[in-house]
């Protein structure tokens, strides 16, 4: 991924919603102005939800997600309706698609219930109205036609307008820099880092820092005592990989301010403070607790995995037992999180944040700390409350 791409993590997602036949994939074709989803008039031809990263003008980078029918039949039915309505849980806007001969079902109003539950904005839009029309009722509903393209554009000003409600300026680390800051980043290069490249936050954290007009320094962790012994002067942070903590803060002057990629982007994703209340749970865990360790990307799993090999390895050292440990990944977040007695979530860089914010939601509902991976390594190495210097009102907490 180069450094100019938007990942999507920080795209809007625009959810497209609707009865079988009301012609949400089609609406998708013509709001894209590209043949993303199949076409036909056969009863449940999207089987499953189909996503796309791209620009929509006047928007800008988007997730586009045309979801299976809401009134899907049978065994397999329900489970592709599960499907859809999982997908509320990463859409920023929703556009609920409807057959304007037809008009709202029970179906469609059950979805929109939904929608309301979770202050997502939305959109009615009552398609086919070349056959057949069914008149708006408020400034969030809108008659098209896929086949003829009438109101489309405006369909596409209309998210745009409900998008704006969504957005809000957020920061990394750059709202704590000032112009000419020194900012080190410690990379360990090890069997599990990715060939060639360097994982998401770290690029997303340069970035961040270059926005501030500061300077990043990469260094390993190896290399961080030279690298601080040749700096010009003193930089204003230390910003490390979770699983380096421990040497990396040895080799930090106190008078430097540390903390980790993973604690920027629990903030970042609004849940700092969640994670910091969550982590002490690690202390209290008993013999055969069950840890969920649950990670918002999917990759493949390497011989000294953060996630499945370092983390329960150092709870095991931390708490002297061993608890039993399960694991999820991508978007694949358990329902039902009563058994568990600790979550430990990564930073999230591959998750929106609204999705991010209802796996939290999740865990505050059903009472189950929740904290992350940076925020229980540094806990668990008896630097948490150093870590925490960029966000003194946290800190505060300790």
């Amino acid at each position: 991924m180069s450094l100019n791409s938007v990942p999507s993590g920080e795209r809007i997602h625009i959810g497209f919603f609707g009865r079988r036949n009301a012609g949400k994939s089609s609406v998708v074709n013509a709001v894209t102005s590209q043949n993303l989803a199949i076409v036909s008039d056969v009863l449940g031809t999207t089987t499953d939800p189909v996503q796309k990263a791209m620009e929509l003008l006047p928007l800008g980078p988007v997730v586009i997600i045309d979801t299976p029918g809401i009134d899907d039949e049978g065994e397999l039915g329900a489970l592709r309706v599960k499907r859809s309505y999982q997908v509320l849980n990463k859409t920023d806007i929703a556009v609920l698609v409807c057959d304007s001969a037809i008009g709202l079902t029970p179906d469609d109003k059950k979805l929109i219930e939904k929608i309301k539950a979770k202050n997502i904005p939305y959109i009615i839009a009552y398609n086919k109205s070349d056959t057949a029309r069914t008149e708006p009722d408020g400034d969030n509903e809108i008659c098209i036609s896929a086949k003829t393209g009438e109101n489309i554009n405006e369909l596409r000003e209309l998210i745009a307008k409900k998008s704006r409600i969504t957005q809000q300026e957020r920061f990394i680390i750059s709202d704590k820099l000032q112009q000419g800051d020194i900012v080190v980043l410690v990379v360990p290069i090890d069997k599990a880092a990715p060939k060639g490249r360097l994982i998401l936050p770290q690029q997303q954290t340069i970035r961040d820092i270059l926005d501030a007009h500061a300077s990043a320094v990469v260094t390993q962790d190896v290399q961080l005592p030279q690298t601080l012994q040749a700096l010009s002067k003193k930089p204003a942070f230390v910003i490390t990989d979770s699983q380096a903590f421990a040497r990396v803060s040895r080799d930090t002057p106190e008078d430097i301010r540390l903390t980790s990629f993973s604690i920027l982007f629990a903030n970042y994703k609004g849940n700092l403070r969640l994670a910091v209340e969550g982590v002490k749970a690690v202390s209290e865990l008993r013999e055969d607790d069950c840890v969920l360790i649950s990670e918002g990307c999917t990759h493949h799993r390497q011989c000294g995995d953060i996630g499945t090999v370092k983390l329960p390895a150092l709870i095991k050292k931390f708490t002297g037992i061993t608890p039993r440990f399960e694991y999820s990944s991508g978007t694949e977040f358990p329902e039902n999180l009563k058994k568990y007695k600790l979550i430990i979530h990564c930073g999230g860089c591959m998750l929106n944040e609204r999705e991010m914010q209802y796996r939290l939601k999740c865990a505050e509902d059903e009472g189950i700390p929740i904290t992350n991976y940076g925020t229980a390594i540094a806990y668990m190495n008896g630097i948490l409350k150093r870590s925490l210097s960029p966000f003194p009102e946290i800190q505060s907490l300790l």
